[in-house]
């Protein structure tokens, strides 16, 4: 039987399908679900850095105190009359420890390296086994030049691994120009993986009300080619671990994802669409083919087909469609 163990940020997963950050993570009940269909990690629903932020200075203008920066934990949350975001985040990883055996993974949405940092050891002392952060940056300043947008990545990166000792990922979106400089600067930091790519709220227009309205807000399963790619071009190319995310709805896209390099992958929308025997159905799907294949564990095939090991490297890399339209 084909051992689909696999290791992220240095953490041992029993599965390669992690449940990403999403309405479907904010609960225990959810996620002790999610735990039973076979998601090898979770990452909590993403606290947003404008919360953290305005909820802190309430509490710092409240308490008086410089201890409140680095609290303990429990302290930290029984020490309060009302219930607030940020206790209620610390809670849930309290309990999730308790009641589920996978590891939890703390997320937080966040734009800028200021004021928030330092409650990043919070959530290690609340018993987080890492923290992803979701770095939103879009880069629609015609005035800021790319320079600029990428400094706020990096200050973001320093200022949290200067606060914690835990595994720290990054996810990230597409929107840079160096986008191979990006990842590989990235992986320099410390940082332990990246995931590819963030998936932003997109507007749309409505042409009977003209109203600007959400484009739809899960991923098509053809989406996966974007981070297929990416991760391909990137794979032992960097010093952490690359994690797939956006477009994986089957066990086809899984194991496509792993032979490009990927070294797990996060699903959402298709959990949404498909509930969470999804899951187990993915996994039986990469069982099945890898022993039909012959394979016995992820390792073997993880990165077989990346582009630094194809025998036809140019194939990720061509960006026209001379073949399929020469002879249109």
């Amino acid at each position: 039987m084909p051992d689909l163990s696999t290791s992220y940020m240095g953490i041992k997963l029993k599965s390669p399908i992690i449940a990403s950050s999403s309405g479907l993570t904010n609960s225990l009940q959810d996620i002790i679900e999610l735990e039973k269909n076979g998601v090898g990690a979770i990452i909590l629903k993403s606290l947003f850095e404008e919360e953290i932020v305005t909820e802190m200075e309430h509490e710092l203008h409240k308490m008086h105190s410089e201890n409140y920066l680095y609290p303990e934990t429990m302290e930290f949350y029984e020490g309060y009359d009302v219930e607030d975001t940020l206790t209620s985040y610390l809670r849930l990883i309290d309990e999730c420890k308790k009641q589920v055996n996978i590891p939890i993974i703390a997320s937080i949405n966040c734009i800028s390296s200021h004021n928030w940092p330092y409650f990043a050891k919070s959530l290690e002392e609340a018993g987080a086994d890492g923290l992803e952060l979701n770095i939103s940056i879009l880069p629609s300043d015609p005035e800021a030049s790319s320079l600029e947008n990428e400094k706020v990545l990096f200050d973001i990166i320093k200022a949290v691994k200067s606060e914690v000792s835990i595994p720290v990922a990054v996810k990230i979106s597409s929107y840079f120009s160096n986008l191979a400089g990006i990842i590989s600067q990235i992986s320099r930091t410390g940082v332990d993986g990246i995931v590819m790519f963030n998936r932003f709220y997109s507007p749309d227009i409505d042409i009977d009300t003209f109203d600007v309205i959400p484009a739809p807000i899960y991923s098509s399963p053809d989406d996966y080619i974007l981070p297929l790619r990416w991760i391909s071009i990137m794979s032992e190319r960097v010093g952490c671990d690359l994690i797939a995310s956006t477009g994986v709805h089957d066990g086809k896209t899984l194991i496509k994802m792993i032979l490009a390099g990927a070294t797990a992958v996060q699903v959402a929308s298709t959990l949404y669409k498909n509930g969470y025997a999804q899951v187990q159905l993915m996994l039986n799907e990469l069982k099945n083919w890898m022993a039909n294949k012959d394979f016995s564990n992820i390792e073997q095939i993880k990165g077989m087909l990346s582009q630094s090991r194809s025998v036809n490297p140019a194939g990720y890399l061509r960006i026209q469609f001379m073949k399929h339209f020469a002879q249109k």
